[in-house]
């Protein structure tokens, strides 16, 4: 039975949002293809980075609670992960932001971006002994550049402001990942490549980690929306 654990955890994490999207007042089920498109790109890089750390041993995954069934040398819980946990936070970014203005003013959000990538960068620098911390660090900060300076997004205030609202989610979810609850890890780290600083039982650049995976989820996701809903004006 505990073979099932990281399977249960995506779906328990998913499931309700998922029948929510039906709902009449919220409809996220029209934009299932947006989101599918936009899981799947931002995935593929991710996928990529999560290779590569299994490989060199920054990361492992606990046998005992994966089915076995492996894709890329990774287990293919792992690899739902990337469409389960994003899907759940786009879908809970979506109502709250339909039902609530929680848009920043351009000014504080400013700030806050330019902040955080000097924060960002000053923390890989600090750390770039350790590999974990450092590429989070680095990339996160890079996300956060091109976002709001090339891409010119106006959101990232206000997903930054729902992202600290799924903070109880991250915990449940990644904690039990990590250990909380269980006799041992579902995803074990090598404690020579990164801080060591934890929260509970979840490495604190793995908060980072999960931000910088749902900036870009969002991004794509407000990409192809916006693609649909055009193509719906040519549709005869």
């Amino acid at each position: 039975m505990w073979e099932y654990t990281y399977l249960l955890i995506n779906f328990f994490t998913v499931i309700i949002c998922f029948l929510f999207s039906f709902h009449p007042k919220i409809r996220f089920d029209i934009h299932f293809k947006a989101f599918i498109m936009a899981s799947s790109f931002v995935a593929v890089f991710f996928i990529v980075w999560d290779i590569w750390f299994t490989k060199i041993g920054i990361w492992w995954f606990n046998d005992k609670y994966v089915t076995g069934a492996r894709l890329f040398g990774l287990p293919v819980e792992e690899l739902l992960f990337f469409i389960c946990i994003p899907f759940s936070c786009i879908f809970t970014y979506y109502c709250l932001d339909k039902f609530f203005k929680l848009d920043w003013k351009p000014f504080p959000e400013k700030i806050f971006v330019i902040a955080s990538i000097i924060i960002l960068i000053c923390l890989s620098i600090i750390f770039s002994d350790k590999l974990y911390s450092f590429i989070t660090f680095l990339t996160t900060a890079i996300s956060l550049f091109v976002l709001y300076f090339i891409l010119k997004v106006i959101w990232i205030g206000k997903a930054s402001f729902i992202y600290l609202l799924l903070t109880p989610g991250f915990f449940l979810v990644n904690g039990i990942l990590t250990g909380t609850g269980l006799d041992s890890p579902i995803v074990n780290y090598n404690p020579e490549r990164f801080i060591g600083f934890r929260i509970l039982t979840i490495p604190i650049e793995d908060s980072i980690y999960g931000y910088e995976m749902i900036l870009w989820n969002l991004y794509f996701f407000y990409r192809f929306k916006k693609e649909d809903k055009e193509s719906q004006y040519f549709t005869f």
